[in-house]
């Protein structure tokens, strides 16, 4: 299997693994909120694992508050901000595009469910939000602007260090989504005007279900869960500690190794653009001339359907995606490309290769040898339905 599919998900790191085993063995597995000596240690590893995101991430170990990943986090800070803002006397709306991931999305129509407003910002044909269009719905005032720093679908990237200027200048606070970013893009959290930045693990060679969000200052979210008082009360709950370990392994790896690996990712990604944009009429690759994250590569075929060309694809040994592994499966076309004002023949025929650092040049030139041919044969079963239903 050629697996083009990191954006998804990645497979542990063995230093991940190795240093999350002793906590799910009877060796270490104390309750951290536990007095006696298992919990103990298990409270200064869960401290460890904090120091390291945030030497990693350049902001203080107080300001990571672990969750069960990207979902959690970009839940809590979007309504949590909301909520608090609301509570206090503050306005109860929030900004966001409308490419943001999912989770993004949905949680500012729960704030709209609980009588708050959201403002949707547009993107333009690269995907980029205008970050004079975002100071302008700024203006009348808001809880949260939420801007995602890699888009999950295209890789478009953002200019955050602007969009998070405009926040600050009003006094909003700057949220990030930066499931996609962290270990690809520089992501000093000290050095911008970010309040609030989503994380996940699996991304980046870490577990599944283990998250975090950094804030800046914990009263500016409400906590969506209620009991225990841990991690300040932000997110009470017994926290996983192995998956936090996890977590602080492989942000500290993929940070650490940044300057080194992703430019051969990005190589690699711009070999297999060139490669398909020379074998296949017709395919273009998304966001071509805007700002992009070196390992995504998003392109659309006319005239194919994104979902026949994955099972192909798959059944050709290449494991890859029409977009969003969220979303995936599913009849409605991509929010991502129709926000971008894609024609719809393009929104309807997606496909997102995306790489990391384990991806060779011998899996590009595989899969260069494998895709015009199943795009091909896709293309002719196309066109003998169309005959068959004329």
């Amino acid at each position: 299997m050629l697996y083009l599919d990191h954006a998804a998900t990645t497979p542990v790191r063995p230093e991940v693994r190795d240093a999350m085993l002793p906590f799910l063995t009877d060796e270490e597995f104390g309750n951290p909120s536990s007095g006696h000596a298992l919990g103990r240690a298990a409270r200064a590893a869960l401290d460890e694992a904090r120091r390291r995101i945030a030497a990693a991430l350049t902001c203080e170990p107080g300001e990571v508050v672990f969750t069960s990943g990207g979902t959690e986090a970009d839940n809590l800070a979007v309504l949590g901000a909301a909520l608090r803002a609301h509570m206090s006397g503050g306005p109860f709306r929030v900004v966001v595009a409308k490419s943001e991931h999912k989770a993004v999305i949905d949680a500012a129509h729960a704030v709209e469910r609980l009588g708050g407003e959201a403002v949707f910002l547009d993107v333009d044909g690269n995907g980029a939000v205008d970050p004079g269009g975002a100071a302008r719905a700024l203006r009348d005032g808001a809880a949260l602007l939420s801007i995602m720093w890699v888009n999950n679908e295209t890789g478009v990237l953002q200019d955050i260090a602007t969009l998070a200027e405009a926040a600050s200048a009003v006094g909003a606070p700057f949220h990030t989504d930066a499931v996609q970013a962290v270990g690809k893009v520089p992501c000093a959290v000290g050095d911008l005007d970010i309040a609030l930045l989503s994380l996940s693990g699996h991304k980046i060679g870490g577990p599944k279900g283990a998250g975090a969000l950094i804030v800046r200052n914990p009263t500016m979210v409400e906590p969506l869960f209620h009991g225990g008082g841990q991690q300040g009360g932000v997110r009470p709950g017994t926290e996983n500690v192995a998956g936090a370990i996890g977590l602080a392994a492989a942000v500290e790896l993929s940070v650490g190794e940044r300057e080194t690996v992703m430019h051969g990712v990005c190589e690699l990604r711009d070999r297999l653009a060139a490669g398909l944009l020379a074998a296949v009429p017709g395919l273009a690759v998304t966001a071509q001339h805007g700002a992009r994250a070196p390992h995504i590569l998003h392109v659309t075929t006319p005239g194919l359907d994104g979902n026949a060309l994955a099972i192909h694809l798959d059944q050709a040994g290449i494991a890859c995606s029409t977009g969003s592994a969220c979303s995936s499966g599913r009849a409605t076309p991509s929010h991502v490309l129709t926000a971008m004002g894609l024609p719809p023949e393009r929104v309807a025929a997606p496909l997102r290769f995306s790489l990391s650092p384990t991806t060779t040049a011998d899996t590009i030139v595989q899969a260069l040898e494998r895709i015009p041919d199943v795009l091909d044969r896709v293309r002719l079963l196309t066109a003998a339905l169309q005959d068959a239903d004329a």
